[in-house]
């Protein structure tokens, strides 16, 4: 846990414990997670507070009503089959596309049609503003598109001159 985490007896006692708690998925497909009592709590999602900033640090297993059962301090401490089942869950429910290059853009002023290369394919998508460009520590940036998707840019020092140029005409 970071130093900034404030650890007590109930956090502690929540924290997920491999041997005393277990996660699994059903027939279903769904996640489930069977607490120390032996208690199964189905339609388990994971919520990671800073996704992006700490991925894979202190994910919340929230029940089908949003209430916090455990929690796991480092995906990386988890036994094997664990570790996939929630790295799976969590790449299905935090889908963010990485753009590595910007191929054309409509217009330089919004709303304007990107057309992008991802790490999932090309694309297009409608940029509303720039108030919909994120910066983010260390040259990263999200964008939001006008349907709601997130897209991330990881470096934007590190892309090719083309996709800086027209990423300068909206920051």
């Amino acid at each position: 846990m970071s130093e900034a985490s404030d650890v007590t007896e109930e956090t502690i006692g929540k924290q997920f414990q491999p041997g005393r708690h277990r996660l699994w998925r059903d027939a279903f497909g769904r996640l489930v997670f069977t607490d120390e009592h032996g208690q199964s709590h189905e339609g388990i999602v994971p919520a990671q507070p800073f996704p992006i900033e700490a991925p894979g640090e202190n994910v919340s297993l929230l029940d089908s009503e949003g209430h916090e059962l455990t929690f796991v301090a480092s995906i990386a401490e988890l036994d094997a089959d664990s570790r996939k089942l929630l790295m799976d869950e969590i790449a299905q429910r935090d889908f963010i596309p990485v753009i590595d290059r910007l191929t054309a853009v409509s217009t330089f002023s919004t709303p304007s049609t990107w057309q992008v290369r991802t790490d999932r394919g090309l694309t297009s998508f409608v940029l509303k503003g720039e108030e919909d460009i994120r910066r983010l520590r260390g040259n990263g940036l999200l964008i939001s598109d006008s349907h709601g998707v997130t897209y991330r840019i990881e470096d934007m020092r590190a892309m090719d001159r083309h996709s800086r140029r027209l990423l300068d005409r909206f920051l």
